[in-house]
């Protein structure tokens, strides 16, 4: 072999070397100071196991009122119950109302690789993906003994929203998407494969941790006036962050994503939809939800002036007129 092949030879296998022996030579820390989930509970928190998989997951979830329709709430990415603060007590004066955290965020369970489930529902991406959150919706419903309900999502909550209403349609009465996430779509087969190889789970923990850094960043531009995040709107948006696994949680929610196909199932939404967004939603193009109304087949918008990407946070009383006349509308 002339000499310039060996030289070759031996630089392609330190590259695949460094590639695959190097991600797990980078040290990953435990964080200090993590609390169990129960810890950060408040006096209205409630807790119920559901069935999912070959196993089941403790829900964290708020309920107030009685009556129907039964509204289903479903925050967006990085949120949690705390962001239906605004809006759940008036929707609830005249109906029960339900809002839980979904897996990775707020105080549902956590559960690990090898601690839950079999190693076929981590395979299917349980319980983070997608159609597992759509499954585990229904599931929660069960057991709170809702026959059908009105969901409403924000942003990925939207998007949960509308699998849930398009894998079981049976149990949807109709959808309140909030600037939802439908166009995004997500990673392809290379990168969904690069994201469950064992180097990216050994350091996916480190990439979540970026968000104490960008979060901020993140939360100003989801308002058209992030002067109106307060030190107590901070402080409800970051609380899940003390939590025991919350970073490890959020990148298998991260390598569970699967690109979900949306928009080409819009057709089979037949049911009354709501859509509002801000004029100013910088997270999700206000202009995206515009033309979700539009390739929805009974669907009417609401365009909220001078609101960013989370109209039930910043701008509620639009918020609650819009939704208030959309479900009068179904009687």
């Amino acid at each position: 072999m002339k000499r310039w092949q060996k030289v070759l030879l031996i630089a392609v296998g330190l590259l695949m070397l460094t590639l695959f022996v190097g991600p797990f030579l980078i040290p990953v820390p435990p964080l200090a100071g993590l609390q169990e989930t129960r810890a950060l509970a408040e006096p209205d928190s409630r807790f119920v196991r559901v069935p999912l998989g070959s196993d089941d997951l403790e829900v964290h979830y708020k309920e107030m009122g009685e009556g129907e329709p039964t509204l289903m709430l479903l925050h967006g990415f990085g949120a949690s119950v705390f962001s239906w603060r605004e809006v759940m007590a008036p929707l609830a004066a005249t109906r029960r109302v339900i809002a839980f955290d979904r897996p990775a965020f707020g105080l549902t369970e956590r559960p690990m690789r090898g601690e839950w489930g079999s190693p076929a529902d981590w395979s299917r991406g349980l319980p983070y993906s997608a159609e597992a959150q759509a499954d585990l919706t229904v599931s929660l419903m069960d057991a709170l003994g809702v026959k059908k309900a009105v969901l409403i999502g924000n942003s990925a909550g939207g998007a949960i929203a509308i699998l849930t209403a398009l894998k079981y349609p049976e149990r949807v009465q109709a959808l309140v998407l909030i600037s939802p996430a439908v166009y995004s779509g997500g990673p392809n087969a290379f990168v969904q494969w690069l994201l469950r190889t064992p180097q990216m789970q050994h350091i996916g923990p480190l990439i979540a941790r970026r968000i104490q850094d960008w979060g901020i960043d993140f939360a100003r531009s989801a308002w058209h006036d992030p002067e109106r995040i307060t030190g107590e709107i901070w402080a409800g948006y970051t609380a899940p962050l003390r939590i025991k696994n919350w970073d490890r949680a959020l990148w298998e929610l991260t390598s569970a994503s699967r690109a979900n196909n949306l928009p080409a199932r819009l057709a089979r939404l037949t049911l009354p939809v709501l859509v509002i967004t801000g004029d100013d939603d910088r997270i999700v193009p206000t202009q995206q939800s515009i033309r979700l109304a539009q390739e929805l087949p009974d669907a009417r918008l609401v365009v909220v002036p001078a609101c960013g990407h989370v109209a039930h946070e910043e701008c509620p009383e639009a918020t609650l007129e819009a939704i208030e006349q959309f479900l009068a509308s179904l009687n």
